[in-house]
């Protein structure tokens, strides 16, 4: 048994059991994928993978047993890497953090200007992505962070964290009707198209929630991935515009009022989510510090390494 047969049988359930694909992506030929998994069967003395012919269709049940044990082992493998790095290299080395562009363009830019500025060796990558996205490079190991408002607090195998809450507002011309509306009301805001996120993104579930609790079927007429997006369109007229609240900035969004929204949304949670059993560099711990001074070190270790009791 050895690592790249550990390797072959993770990467070919990533690849949906295409062997093109897992040789392509573990750099080496399709017949030496297949060899090593079958050396890893006769090994094993049982099968991993139902076939039919030559084709592998989904995993057999002491695959299914295996597979949890092989991500282990690889992970771990990978936890020694970077518990060595961190101490080789302290100061230096590479943060990869998957996020959404809310986060990346809004909430980030001071964070990482404090981390740049005590590790300017670090080499910073940003992927910006949807949420569902960001679970999936968390659990493949190719991002150490991952911060999203949807998605991140509810799967079993991350370990949260809140990083602050913020909710979504309303942004209009500066001569629109609904200025001069006081109180609002979401009666009042759906008497216009409305211009907002797309599902999945930027806490839409609040919003369509806010307008189902209320009876009320909004025209949504464009949705966005981004708050940047969102108000070009609200400035050229199109619709009423719904956006994460530290979106709008007074300087650079003239020609838009933003318009009081207290108690017509929820209120939402952006996540900090973090592998379990995933060894994070000094740096990267610092990295959350600096989202929020309650996340310290020792707690994100205990939460991502939690102690076993012997008793």
């Amino acid at each position: 048994m050895n690592f790249q047969q550990l390797r072959i049988v993770r990467e070919t359930v990533r690849r949906n059991f295409n062997l093109t694909e897992v040789a392509n992506a573990l750099y080496t030929a399709q017949s030496g994928v297949s060899k090593h998994i079958k050396d890893l069967e006769d090994e094993l003395g049982v099968e991993l993978f139902v076939r039919r012919g030559k084709r592998l269709l989904g995993l057999t049940e002491p695959g299914k047993e295996l597979l949890p044990i092989v991500e282990r082992i690889l992970l771990d493998t990978q936890n020694i890497k970077r518990l060595g790095e961190q101490f080789a290299q302290k100061d230096k080395g590479h943060l990869a953090i998957a996020t959404t562009h809310t986060q990346a363009r809004y909430a980030l830019p001071p964070v990482v200007t404090r981390f740049k500025e005590e590790f300017p060796k670090v080499h910073l990558e940003l992927h910006q992505c949807g949420p569902k996205e960001i679970v999936s490079l968390l659990r493949s190991g190719q991002v150490d962070i991952g911060i999203a408002t949807e998605a991140l607090g509810e799967e079993d195998d991350l370990v949260s964290f809140p990083f602050y809450q913020w909710q979504h507002t309303l942004i209009v011309p500066e001569d629109h009707p609904l200025t001069r509306v006081q109180p609002l009301t979401l009666e009042a805001v759906a008497e216009y198209p409305i211009i907002t996120y797309h599902e999945g993104f930027t806490g839409r579930t609040r919003i369509d929630a806010a307008f189902a609790r209320a009876g009320i079927t909004p025209d949504i007429v464009m949705s966005a991935l981004d708050a940047d997006v969102i108000k070009a369109y609200v400035e050229l007229g199109h619709g009423v515009g719904i956006i994460a609240a530290m979106a709008f900035h007074p300087q650079r969004d003239a020609g838009l009022k933003l318009l009081d929204s207290k108690g017509l949304f929820e209120m939402n949670t952006t996540w900090i989510s973090l592998r379990r059993g995933h060894y994070l560099r000094g740096y990267a711990l610092r990295f959350i510090e600096c989202c929020s001074p309650a996340l310290t070190e020792s707690r994100v270790r205990d939460a991502v390494f939690p102690k076993v009791s012997t008793q």
